[in-house]
């Protein structure tokens, strides 16, 4: 009896769970699974680890923090493609590729001015003093006059060979006119944007480059406000001499990726893709993407392993070089091994904004909050262009992720935001590539690519926000049918009607003040096209036509379109 009990027991039980894999699981039941498990230890321990390098392809730094992703992959049961079988379902990969230019990393440096006794800069405190691919200077350094050159019309007058060119501009704009053509032996700049803060990050550097050409020594020191100020006064004064050392190496490397997967049940050859970027020496900018990623591909084989989840389709996993690495892996991937459906790239994702300034946000794709930024709707300090209506990517995945983040901002008293499309991250490539593709990150950072960016800017608590909403987001994607897609068309059509609501009030006052009620209108009928072909990128989420799905989107979209006609004809009412 006691057996047959037993075995009624397992098979129940049995029952059970695959009823869970075949059935749609809501975010709800996602985020009760994830929330408690995501602790931030392994994002923030990791973080830690890598922001300690200054990074770029093929440099120490950059290969030491692939090794540590490796090493903690493996932990978590991950295996090398090249021992795994068909039946492996986390594996990864390490891909190396040779480089055409060597790679670079920074040793030491220090500026003097000559009759000081202190230096004016170190690299122990500055450590983005140096650009990247400077030359080293000769070992006992080297000791020249400072020529201040106000603008590039000073070359045709000032005598720079063998000196040293001090300018506030961008090096680009001085690095033939000095270094070329002047026969300059190094440039020293100031160039700090205002977001910054500059007169109230005293020490902080943004970090510069020189173009790498074989054959040509040159070497450039980037100043910070502080120091700026000092040689300014001191040249107020008349002339001024500088002694120089640099030591920094240069050396032939490859370029290493990582690109790790869970294999997907059903839908194995349709993916969701996680990209970071390894390279850049901040902590914020990307040590947290990393770690974040990282502790998100070790939770999610945890879950699987332990049957607690199981997902469809395949979920993969990125860490390169920024934009170089994801468009590679999209050009090789994409429509040969494998669909990707979704691109969500992590990047900057672990601020304390208490220190940094700032918000998380969410860049969408583009929709007319690009082309028309008004309202609620703001380009960060980064900046972008206005796009045009031919730019816009229509999809689901905009308003998915934010409700869902906004959910995990809701629960953990957590500040979510928005910014019209700018681009400049890891989601372009899979935009350009007509896959829906989004960025998380963080802006304004009064600390962004500077050496200031350190571990104490940034905060567990963010990162664990991050890689929660991140992760309830994958798991709901990587399992989404019909059932999914009829709840996703309701919460779109919410998402449409506050927004057309939000910019029907945007376009009256506009009228009231003058503006022309034909491009209003237009405005309003642009949204409600958006969200139209948005409507209709549902259809996806189920790989076999489903007739309740088409049938609620067709009634979603006729809906909507009444629901804009009211709107546009108050508007021409409140015109007459």
């Amino acid at each position: 009896m006691m057996f047959k009990r037993n075995v009624l027991i397992v098979l129940v039980c049995s029952f059970i769970l695959s009823s869970c894999k075949s059935q749609t699981i809501s975010n709800e039941t996602y985020f009760d699974i994830v929330r408690p498990l995501f602790t931030g230890d392994k994002a923030y321990e990791t973080t830690a680890y890598v922001e300690q390098f200054w990074r770029i392809p093929g440099n120490t730094g950059f290969n030491n923090s692939i090794h540590r992703i490796i090493e903690n992959l493996e932990a978590a049961g991950y295996v090398n493609e090249d021992k795994a079988n068909e039946n492996t379902r986390l594996v990864y990969r390490l891909e190396t590729r040779p480089m055409e230019d060597p790679t670079w990393e920074p040793v030491t440096a220090e500026l003097l001015l000559v009759g000081h006794s202190e230096p004016l800069l170190k690299f122990d405190t500055n450590r983005n003093m140096i650009y990247q691919y400077a030359a080293s200077t000769p070992e006992e350094g080297v000791v020249a006059d400072v020529i201040h050159i106000e603008s590039l019309d000073d070359f045709k007058t000032k005598d720079v060979s063998g000196k040293i060119v001090f300018a506030e501009m961008n090096s680009r704009r001085l690095y033939d006119a000095a270094i070329i053509q002047g026969k300059a032996i190094g440039i020293i700049t100031y160039d700090n944007p205002d977001y910054l803060q500059p007169e109230k990050n005293v020490t902080s550097i943004q970090f510069r480059s020189l173009r790498y050409k074989e054959g040509v020594n040159a070497w450039g020191i980037a100043l910070s406000y502080q120091a700026k100020e000092v040689l300014k006064n001191e040249l107020s004064k008349g002339s001024v001499k500088a002694k120089v050392n640099i030591t920094t190496k240069i050396y032939p490397s490859e370029e290493l990726t990582v690109v790790a997967s869970i294999k997907g049940t059903d839908l194995s050859h349709e993916s969701l893709v996680f990209s970071a970027h390894v390279q850049e020496p901040g902590a914020n900018d990307n040590a947290t993407g990393v770690g974040t990623q990282l502790e998100m591909a070790m939770l999610s084989a945890n879950l699987i392993n332990e049957k607690k989840i199981d997902i469809k389709r395949t979920l993969t996993f990125l860490w390169g070089d920024e934009i170089i690495s994801t468009r590679r892996y999209i050009e090789e991937n994409n429509g040969k091994n494998t669909t990707i459906k979704w691109g969500i790239s992590l990047d900057m994702v672990g601020e304390n904004t208490n220190v940094t300034g700032g918000t998380f946000l969410i860049e969408k794709m583009p929709d007319p909050s690009a082309i028309w930024t008004r309202g609620k709707d703001k380009h960060t300090e980064w900046g972008g262009r206005p796009l045009k209506e031919d730019d816009m990517k229509p999809h689901y995945l905009n308003d998915f992720i934010i409700n869902t983040f906004k959910a995990q901002g809701e629960y953990a008293n957590w500040t979510v935001e928005t910014n019209p499309f700018e681009g400049g991250s890891d989601h372009t490539p899979f935009l350009r590539a007509n896959i829906p593709g989004l960025l998380l990150w963080h802006f304004t950072d009064q600390f962004y690519h500077t050496d200031n960016d350190r571990i104490d800017k940034v905060s567990q608590e963010t990162l664990k926000n991050v890689g929660t909403g991140a992760l309830v987001s994958a798991f709901t994607l990587l399992n989404a049918d019909s059932k999914f897609g009829i709840q996703l068309v309701d919460s779109i059509m919410n998402a449409a009607k506050t927004r057309l609501n939000d910019e029907y009030t945007l376009s009256k006052t506009a009228i009231s003040d003058g503006a022309d009620i034909k491009e209003q209108t237009h405005i309003l009928n642009t949204w409600q096209n958006w969200y139209t072909e948005t409507i209709d990128t549902i259809k996806d989420v189920e790989p076999i036509d489903s007739p309740q799905l088409n049938t609620e989107i067709q009634k979603a979209k006729e809906k909507l379109s009444r629901f804009t006609k009211t709107l546009t004809d108050k508007l021409s009412n409140s015109k007459e």
